[in-house]
């Protein structure tokens, strides 16, 4: 959205407002506020005229646009009905420049998650991935990865579904340890500085648990249907806070985790890794006591030996 539409938008919000006054605060002509007024109807808002002026009576329940509106954060939003995949699209705009960018979509039909293994993505859920340049070295990432798992838990929190965290980047239902949503960080860099960070979160929202793999289940399933919109918009607020605040993203980690006190196998590329897992440390290494003493691992495939 651009700031025109969105100081339209914002206007209108705060209504009624004539077309000509809306036109001398924004400099621009008469015939412009009403293509914006008309693009915004088109897009699914709901904004009446009378001999007042314009006022905004209804936002839609979802969409780039109605993300945007009220959005705490500058964050632009590409939205799609369907897409092959939010990262990749989020990679292309990327490698074209952008940043501060978020790719939406109600459904993916090529989606991929860690080691290219497949995700089911379909309508209904909420799946997102941002494009950002943080100024970290590569090796700092991992921090963006947790502050984007504790994002998405503040968030599914909040809209009443218990949901927490298992190392690093899983967020799982609380009481019986379904796979409510799943975070995959890709990014370029160099070896002192990261050009660019995509961070992609599905999260099965408004989904049946019957459209997901086994181990899945989803806010529906555990709370009912979730507001999509207000959803995302408090991810995004929670993740632009805490991407730049490590300490805050390792306290908040520790808070949400459902992996701090368990036994834990974790498959590493030097091999496995097994004993209770606790604490996490900068920039997001698992510390596990072994028979052996502390181990600290940097990457793995993580399992929960006593399941919740």
């Amino acid at each position: 959205m651009n700031d025109t539409r969105r100081a339209v938008l914002d206007a209108l919000a705060d209504g009624p407002v004539t077309g000509p006054a809306l036109a001398d605060r924004l400099d621009v002509s008469r015939a412009a506020v009403w293509k914006h007024v008309d693009a915004l109807r088109e897009k699914g808002f709901e904004i009446e005229s009378d001999g007042d002026g314009y006022r905004l009576s209804g936002v839609p329940d979802y969409g780039g646009t109605a993300v945007e509106h009220g959005l705490d954060v500058s964050y632009g939003v590409e939205y799609h009905d369907a897409i092959d995949s939010t990262n990749d699209r989020a990679r292309d705009l990327a490698a074209d420049g952008e940043s501060d960018v978020v790719v939406l979509a109600d459904e993916q039909t090529h989606s991929k998650g860690r080691l290219d293994r497949e995700w089911t993505s379909p309508s209904g859920g909420v799946w997102l991935s941002v494009v950002v340049r943080p100024e970290k070295p590569p090796a700092h990432v991992p921090l963006v990865t947790l502050a984007a798992a504790v994002a998405t838990t503040r968030a599914l929190r909040e809209a009443g579904v218990d949901a927490g965290i298992k190392w690093p980047n899983d967020v799982l239902a609380a009481d019986d340890g379904g796979k409510l949503a799943g975070i995959l960080t890709e990014m370029e860099g160099e070896a002192d500085r990261v050009n660019w960070v995509v961070v992609g979160v599905g999260v099965n929202a408004n989904v049946d648990a019957a459209a997901l793999p086994e181990q899945g289940t989803s806010a529906r399933e555990k709370a009912g249907d979730i507001d999509r919109r207000a959803f995302v918009q408090r991810l995004l607020e929670e993740f632009a806070a805490l991407i730049d605040a490590p300490d805050a993203v390792l306290d908040a980690w520790r808070e949400h985790a459902l992996t701090l006190g368990e036994e834990v196998r974790v498959e590493t590329p030097t091999g496995e890794v097994v004993g209770a897992a606790v604490d996490v440390e900068f920039p997001g290494s698992l510390v596990i006591e072994t028979d052996e003493g502390a181990r600290r691992v940097h990457a793995g495939d993580c399992e929960h030996l006593r399941p919740r």
